[in-house]
């Protein structure tokens, strides 16, 4: 049994979520104890709850200590078998970050699996779906896993009720992933999405955003979004290269101009534009999970935040896998082994 400490590091949920991931796809158990003890709302949230549960569902766990508050759980995985299934969080809880739970243990099945996750899209603190379906997984396809994610219904914090689809295949002949470039700059895009509000926030938010970043009219998509079941504002700044897609997200929420929602994104976009590492802070954590469990590979990418290094020291609990971290100049190289 690992025993998991969930206050170390950055101490959220991404302890857990990495914890059941790797459990489902070793068949290791853990007991994890101070779940999120440092949050203003310590234990599992609705979110947390809906992975734990949907992940000893697919594969046959015995959990305790599973409930709403909780600050510890006891896993022991079973047998991983894919399948279909729906998966509603009841909340605005983030259907990013369940799918992440789940999605490399099914993409390691040997039969295919379409699951639904009813919940939030966009979400404060969590990649939205546009960061999924452009910046994440379009990588994973690279090293082997065969994802495809649609949008059936946005939902937006914190009324949530969104929904999307996920058909998992299983993986192909998995590769190391080496991201030391980031290739020909091939487009750029500022999109402002607005759900049941004026359509003017989000003319203001992209018109705000294309003027820091001095970026063409051509450039700027303000969005007026149907279907959701609230009301809703993001911005999202896409930058594609040849090797790699970024995108970064401002919210808007009550309380916060439509300025200070773009220029939050514009200036993470404009940080990354400046240096010259492949790989931002968020999708450099992301990819660590399925690099570990793949092949391995390289990548280039800004100072390792708390978070990011919080999930390595997680990783190196169930696999013997190498991380090495170290700098060259501005850049950080992150280098893994394939896990023994």
């Amino acid at each position: 049994m690992i025993s998991i400490d969930g206050s170390l590091g950055e101490g959220g949920g991404q302890i857990l979520r990495s914890s059941l991931t790797l459990a489902m796809v070793t068949g290791k158990p853990f007991a994890i104890e101070n779940i999120r003890v440092g949050r203003e709302k310590p234990g599992l949230m609705r979110q947390h709850l809906t992975a734990v549960k949907a992940a000893a569902l697919i594969c046959g766990a015995e959990t305790r200590h599973a409930e709403i508050g909780s600050t510890r759980l006891v896993f022991e995985p079973g047998r991983l078998a894919a399948g279909a299934h729906v998966f509603n969080i009841g909340s605005a809880g983030s259907t990013s970050l369940v799918l992440q739970t789940l999605l490399l243990p099914l993409a390691l099945a040997d039969e295919p699996s379409r699951i639904v996750i009813q919940g939030g899209t966009h979400n404060l603190a969590a990649p939205p779906f546009e960061f999924m379906a452009r910046a994440f997984l379009p990588l994973l396809a690279r090293i082997g896993f065969r994802v495809s994610i649609r949008l059936t219904r946005p939902g937006f914090f914190p009324a949530g009720g969104g929904e999307i689809v996920v058909e998992i295949e299983p993986a192909a002949k998995l590769e190391p992933l080496a991201l030391e470039t980031r290739g020909k700059l091939l487009r750029r895009r500022i999109e402002a999405q607005v759900a049941n509000l004026p359509f003017g926030i989000a003319k203001r938010e992209v018109a705000h955003a294309g003027e820091m970043l001095r970026w063409a009219d051509a450039e700027l998509a303000p969005c007026q979004i149907d279907g959701a079941p609230s009301t809703g504002n993001v911005v999202l700044i896409e930058v594609e290269h040849e090797m790699v897609t970024e995108v970064f997200t401002g919210f808007g929420r009550q309380g916060v101009s439509a300025e200070a929602v773009a220029a939050s994104a514009a200036r993470e976009a404009r940080d990354y534009l400046a240096g010259a590492h492949v790989i931002g802070p968020h999708l450099a954590d992301q990819l660590l999970l399925p690099m570990a469990l793949g092949a391995g590979g390289r990548f280039t990418t800004s100072p390792l935040s708390e978070h990011t290094r919080t999930n390595i020291a997680t990783i190196q609990r169930f696999l013997d896998v190498s991380v090495q971290v170290h700098s060259e100049t501005e850049e950080f190289v992150v280098e893994l082994g394939a896990a023994l």
